[in-house]
């Protein structure tokens, strides 16, 4: 069975299809199901705003859609960039350009305030109309420098004191236990499949 992705993020597809397999589903994107709805997302949280993509897809589609809202919320800029991690620094900065502009905003809090977690609410409409929403997070630390190769995003500046690694230095079976979008996705199959 399908459940398309309300993402042209391939990258993502990718990511949550591995976490599906051995559930029945498999995940497709929606340009791949022939879909390209201009959604706008001008919720106040992950949760509403996964939940307009994933119904504005569900009512062109009819079928199951999944869409995820996620974002860096840094503790020292009062949960920022938060909702708009995506839109941070404008609409086509670099992430590069993000992470710069990020350690400006932190030139003066100390290396070990510098926390902040990864946060992914996901929305999936079943084929009937139904809807939940669900949360995963992950806690870490930003680092300076980028690292890895692994992951996209902010992932290179997201140090994991556990695991003494970022998650873009992760192999993605590790990153996927921990992740934010990994817990979240475990979390939605539980419920995607009773």
């Amino acid at each position: 069975m399908r459940l398309i992705i309300a993402t042209g993020n391939e990258d993502k597809v990718r990511e949550i299809d591995e976490i599906l397999e051995g559930t029945g589903f498999e995940a497709i994107s929606m340009e791949q199901a022939g879909f390209d709805p201009d959604i706008v997302e001008d919720g106040t949280t992950f949760e509403e705003n996964a939940l307009k993509k994933a119904m504005a897809v569900h009512e062109l589609s009819g079928e199951y859609v999944m869409a995820d809202d996620s974002g860096l919320c840094i503790d020292a800029l009062d949960g920022a960039p938060g909702i708009y991690s995506a839109r941070f620094c404008g609409e086509d900065s670099t992430y590069e350009e993000k992470f710069k502009k990020i350690f400006e905003m932190l030139a003066d809090v100390p290396e070990e305030q510098r926390t902040a977690q990864f946060v992914c609410a996901i929305a999936v409409v079943r084929p009937d109309g139904a809807s939940f929403t669900v949360r995963g997070e992950c806690r870490g630390v930003l680092h300076e420098k980028p690292m890895g190769e692994n992951g996209f995003g902010y992932d290179p500046i997201f140090y994991v004191p556990e695991f003494g690694m970022t998650t873009a230095q992760m192999e993605p079976e590790v990153k996927n236990s921990i992740s934010h979008r990994g817990r979240a996705l475990r979390a939605m199959v539980e419920k995607l499949t009773v």
